[in-house]
């Protein structure tokens, strides 16, 4: 390829790169540990229109499933009840926590082994801890299947991650679990050569309702390109894997439109659109990571654009750009994009566990509140559902010390915090 002597040497590397990339689509499987080895793909979007929608019909009729109906009315969740906190595990690290298609909280968690417990009332009792696999690190992305009522969760032999990747499957609300034996999960396009994601640690997944994709199951993953967090890779990145049979088969986004994240969220809005909320740990685009980075799916999760930071729901305590995994949860509402958000507010460390509530689907966050004054860490977040012992709670699990805590509230509690300045909350909440 030969340039013009005029074009500046910046330029000249821009313009080999592209042309490299244009010679070798794809990924590479080469790369070595703390380093940029890797190869994108060409084609990553921050901005553009959105693709034509992808018609596909539901695994079964709505009415059909599991869950039914999938939302409800938001009386529920501005009932004024009083909330509870409960200490749930002992040591350990990485929460999550779901609501089986009966209203059957069950949280999860463990960073040597993965226990679960459930709670068929809606959090007022507990029941013992179950060891779902003895020897392994919590992989995130917990799932309740809302078309079969099946509950899936992931796990890895230990991190940095292997190709050791594993996924349990509850029948009866996490009463036992079942090891699948036909998981698998497919790189982007199914490229033999492509890079399969890493399970650890993400939110919840979720099942899609709305949009071009009713019934495909989806969560967050994280691609540590043979590094972990800490200084790099500068090319690790946050996507998705979304399954259409139930969990057995998966598939893989493309990259989330900004390199050196991990540790995901994604929701999915009331107009079919997907939501993905990325921790940042390194910047190198001059963008800050100090907060929050957002994108958008229009096709069922298959691709994500639009890149947004966040002026107001911060990647971590502010005094490190380590940053924090997150919790993230669209109440049941029909109609409504009411989202609820977990992190920490502090420029001290590990503390200060603040919700932030969104009734626009994430474009502005009015209101926060204070939940947790002491330690806090990694969160995770889901709503009751309607009819069921569980309906009109939000449910938050979150690191605390030596262990975590189960919190349990409504909204309506949450809407007596304070204003963040970002817009006011709508009229139709009151």
């Amino acid at each position: 390829m030969k340039i013009p002597n005029h074009v500046s040497l910046p330029a000249k590397f821009a313009l080999l790169t592209g042309a490299l990339f244009l010679a070798r689509p794809g990924w590479s499987a080469d790369k070595t540990k703390g380093t940029s080895a890797y190869r994108p793909p060409p084609k990553i979007n921050r901005v553009g229109e959105d693709p034509a929608t992808v018609k596909a019909p539901p695994r079964r009729p709505l009415e059909k499933w599991a869950v039914f109906p999938q939302e409800g009315k938001l009386g529920p969740f501005l009932q004024k009840r009083k909330g509870t906190k409960t200490p749930l595990f002992a040591g350990g690290r990485f929460p999550n926590v779901i609501v089986a298609a009966d209203g059957t909280v069950v949280a999860t968690w463990g960073d040597k082994n993965y226990s679960s417990r459930r709670s068929p009332d809606g959090g007022s009792t507990w029941e013992e801890e179950v060891v779902v696999d003895a020897a392994c690190i919590h992989g995130g992305g917990a799932i309740a299947d809302e078309i079969t009522g099946d509950l899936l969760v992931f796990m890895e032999d230990r991190h940095p991650p292997t190709n050791d990747r594993r996924l349990y499957r509850s029948r009866d609300a996490g009463k036992t679990w079942q090891r699948e034996k036909s998981f698998v999960i497919h790189a982007l396009h199914r490229r033999k050569d492509g890079v399969v994601p890493n399970l650890h640690m993400d939110e919840n997944g979720i099942t899609l309702r709305h949009g071009p994709r009713p019934g495909r199951l989806i969560r967050t993953t994280s691609n540590f390109m043979g590094g972990n967090v800490s200084g790099g890779p500068a090319d690790a990145f946050v996507n998705a894997i979304f399954s259409d049979d139930g969990g057995r088969t998966w598939d893989t986004s493309t990259p989330f439109p900004a390199f050196g994240t991990n540790e995901a969220a994604v929701e999915e809005l009331s107009d079919g659109r997907l939501l993905l909320i990325a921790r940042r740990h390194l910047a190198t685009d001059g963008l800050d990571h100090h907060w929050k980075h957002f994108a958008w799916s229009h096709d069922g999760g298959l691709t994500w654009r639009n890149l947004r930071v966040s002026k107001i729901l911060p990647d971590g305590n502010t005094n490190s750009r380590y940053g924090l995994m997150h919790g993230l949860v669209r109440l049941p509402v029909a109609g409504r994009d009411i989202l609820v958000f977990s992190n920490v507010e502090s420029d001290k460390g590990r503390e200060r566990g603040t919700l932030w509530a969104s009734f626009d689907g994430g474009e502005t966050w009015p209101i926060k509140r204070l939940i947790e004054p002491g330690p806090f860490a990694y969160s995770s977040l889901t709503a009751g559902r309607p009819g069921t012992p569980s309906a009109g709670w939000i449910y938050l699990h979150y690191e605390h010390g030596k262990g975590s805590v189960l919190a349990r509230f409504d909204l309506h509690w949450l809407l007596q915090g304070e204003a963040t300045g970002d817009g006011g909350p709508p009229g139709w909440i009151e």
